[in-house]
């Protein structure tokens, strides 16, 4: 089954050309277990690991004991580097550790395919001939929206290539995550209400997910 798409210019209107995918790869049944499988390793795998705590030996003095055994009338204590003292060890405190999961490949591009296809049946895909830019300016930016009247929403766009000029005009926006098409994750194209595409970024993407099917 081809499946066409309108090609339209920078300035809103259509090119006159269409994209036609004779093996699209967002044709698939949507896999909802995939895509949770997906965004929770990409979630956790972003996580730094780096929390630390010292321990009752790694706490700094602590060597003499702070006082007698017995005759005090108080609890005994053998060293201020006691978890219950005020600037004491951790008990059970964070170390540096590596969070990873790991998740098969096929998953994974069953999980992307998935995304892809909820935005193509929500219709929320937009097909632009390219984001060459002349200047880095984000009016250029501003006003790609606006012909799409997009301006409001939450987009993810994908571009064949990051140039320096699209990354300088697009950095600026709240509400717009610039990635590279054949990079985006499961995350990146399910996180955004519209997904505006170059023409060689998608033929690419496409052709990434059919790798290996």
């Amino acid at each position: 089954m081809s499946i066409e798409f309108t090609i339209f210019k920078k300035d809103g209107s259509e090119s006159g050309e269409k994209m036609v995918f004779d093996q699209p790869s967002f044709t698939v049944e949507p896999h909802d277990h995939s895509i949770w499988l997906a965004v929770k390793a990409e979630m956790t795998n972003s996580r730094q690991g780096t929390a630390s705590s010292k321990t009752r030996a790694e706490v700094r003095g602590g060597g003499r004991k702070p006082w007698k055994q017995k005759g005090r009338g108080t609890a005994r204590a053998g060293s201020s580097t006691s978890p219950v003292w005020v600037g004491g060890g951790k008990a059970f405190g964070p170390k540096p550790k590596v969070y990873g999961v790991k998740i098969n490949q096929k998953v994974k591009r069953l999980a992307r395919q998935s995304a892809l296809a909820y935005k193509y049946q929500n219709g929320s895909i937009i097909v632009v001939e390219d984001f060459n830019f002349g200047d880095p300016k984000a009016k250029n930016v501003r006003e790609l929206l606006d012909k799409f009247n997009i301006s409001e929403k939450r987009i993810t766009m994908l571009a064949t290539e990051i140039t320096e000029n699209l990354s300088l005009a697009a950095r600026n926006f709240y509400n717009i995550l610039l990635v590279e098409a054949e990079r985006a994750s499961t995350y990146d194209l399910l996180d955004c209400e519209v997904l505006l595409i170059d023409r060689a970024g998608f033929e690419k993407l496409n052709s990434c997910l059919l790798a290996n099917k």
